[in-house]
């Protein structure tokens, strides 16, 4: 956590970048420990960052700041600018999405889905540990604070149908067909 002293009040210092990207532009958020948020074009980004500051703030913490700082988030966007040209399949920036316990598991066996692949709700559950999970599943991914990153647009339902995704499903099937088309 990122902490700063000013008039006499501590405050936990977010970083902010706008990352340019086929897709339109991602604004990332982030401070020492890792990136923490990835709001993509189409998704309500006050939205994103009170969901954020929620995670991050509370009784008895310092109030959350923003701050604009291109260069803490140039690796994260150097690496997402990788994965749009068709060079990066794996993200390796130090990550730290916020969740609950169960949340976190479902974002880990998220990363695990190899590129250009999809899963299903159901098997993703199963991969969990708990095969009848399904709808706790797909809340964990609507609650991914890091979409691409954490690649939740590779679940798909039963039936290969798009379901559920922040940015809409036409971003959902874009992102697909980019793995898809450059996974060769």
């Amino acid at each position: 956590m990122t902490q700063e002293r000013g008039r006499g009040v501590d405050r936990i210092v977010v970083r902010t970048a706008e990352c340019p990207s086929p897709i339109g532009p991602l604004q990332l958020y982030g401070w020492s420990v890792g990136l923490l948020a990835v709001a993509l074009p189409g998704q309500d980004r006050a939205a994103v960052e009170r969901r954020l500051f929620g995670r991050l703030a509370g009784r008895g913490r310092p109030p959350v700041t923003l701050e604009r700082d291109e260069a803490s988030l140039a690796d994260a966007c150097r690496q997402l600018a990788e994965y749009f040209a068709g060079r990066r399949r794996w993200f390796d920036v130090p990550l730290d999405p916020r969740g609950t316990p169960f949340q976190l598991q479902v974002w880990e066996q998220v990363r695990r889905i190899p590129y250009g692949t999809t899963w299903s709700y159901r098997r993703l559950a199963a991969a969990t540990g708990q095969p009848e999970a399904v709808r706790a599943v797909a809340a964990a991914l609507a609650a991914n604070p890091l979409p691409i990153v954490i690649p939740c647009h590779r679940v798909i339902g039963a039936r290969g149908e798009l379901r559920g995704y922040a940015a809409g499903l036409a971003l959902k099937a874009w992102l697909l067909a980019h793995e898809r088309a450059t996974a060769g």
